[in-house]
């Protein structure tokens, strides 16, 4: 198996780990969060880093601190990428991806979807482009198991004239998923996805869901399992990175934003209390 295919299935290989502080674990595949002071310390594949860089749509502020502009997506994958390095920088912590048609108009401060993650652009030239990572997004995502040789989904912020082929997608992940099945129906691929309650609250059959920052229809959903599935069709397959994922891979989701309105509008609002009660 390549090189490319081992980091794609997010299996571990041998390598040599980049200087770390003294304190700092060894081991690969998760990220650890200390705290020195008032600063806080991530380190992703065991390397421990200062994080001041921040990206607008997880956080709500972009990178110079100012308000950052909202951005909204489909769930069409316009590409896949494939990240070119990862890691911390000077004053944080930053990932830079080879791709093509998202670069296309690119500016500084845009916002592209990577692997369905809402990332502001801090620095691009003719062949990549580099998005800031904060500790929430490590926290919330499955960017933090990421490395160099990875295909991600990109998808570049929705324009007043763009058609919209998928559904709303705001690039905020509610969670992730863990892949438990793959199997193959003629040229069909069926994709089953084991995730938390939290999560599987808001699916429904015949919804829509975004894996990956891919909007998709849920064909099932198992509550026994906590765990729902979907079909991908043979054009799909060549578009997006979910069939090279292998069974444990993780997968970010977000559900689809009207559930949450009209759940939060069902329970009714205590303008008294200010809490969330019966109506």
């Amino acid at each position: 198996m390549s090189d490319t295919a081992i980091r794609v299935h997010g299996s571990c290989w041998s390598r040599t780990l980049p200087d770390r502080p003294k304190g700092v674990s060894a081991r690969r595949g998760f990220c650890c969060f200390l705290r020195r002071s008032t600063v806080s310390w991530v380190g992703l594949h065991c390397t421990a880093f200062p994080v001041s860089r921040q990206q607008s749509c997880i956080v709500g502020r972009n990178i110079h601190g100012k308000a950052a502009t909202r951005a909204l997506f489909t769930g069409i994958v316009e590409e896949m990428g494939t990240v070119a390095s990862v890691g911390p920088v000077d004053d944080g912590f930053e990932m830079t991806i080879n791709a093509s048609v998202a670069l296309d108009g690119v500016k500084l401060g845009d916002s592209i979807a990577v692997n369905g993650t809402c990332l502001t652009v801090t620095r691009f030239d003719q062949s990549s482009f580099s998005v800031g990572l904060a500790p929430e997004t490590l926290r919330r995502t499955s960017l933090g198991e990421v490395t160099p040789g990875f295909y991600v989904n990109l998808e570049r912020s929705l324009q007043p004239t763009s058609r919209m082929g998928g559904h709303f997608v705001q690039g905020h992940v509610d969670g992730t998923g863990t892949i438990v099945s793959l199997n193959k129906e003629g040229d069909s691929l069926w994709v089953k996805v084991r995730t938390s309650v939290d999560v599987l609250r808001y699916i429904v059959p015949k919804g829509y869901i975004a894996v990956d920052g891919t909007s998709l229809t849920i064909v099932d959903v198992f509550d026994d399992e906590l765990a729902f599935s979907f079909m991908l069709v043979a054009y799909t397959q060549q578009k997006i990175v979910i069939p090279l994922k292998a069974v444990g891979s993780k997968v970010n989701l977000e559900v689809d934003i009207v559930g949450k309105y009209v759940e939060r509008l069902l329970a009714g609002y205590s303008t008294t209390t200010g809490e969330i009660g019966q109506s």
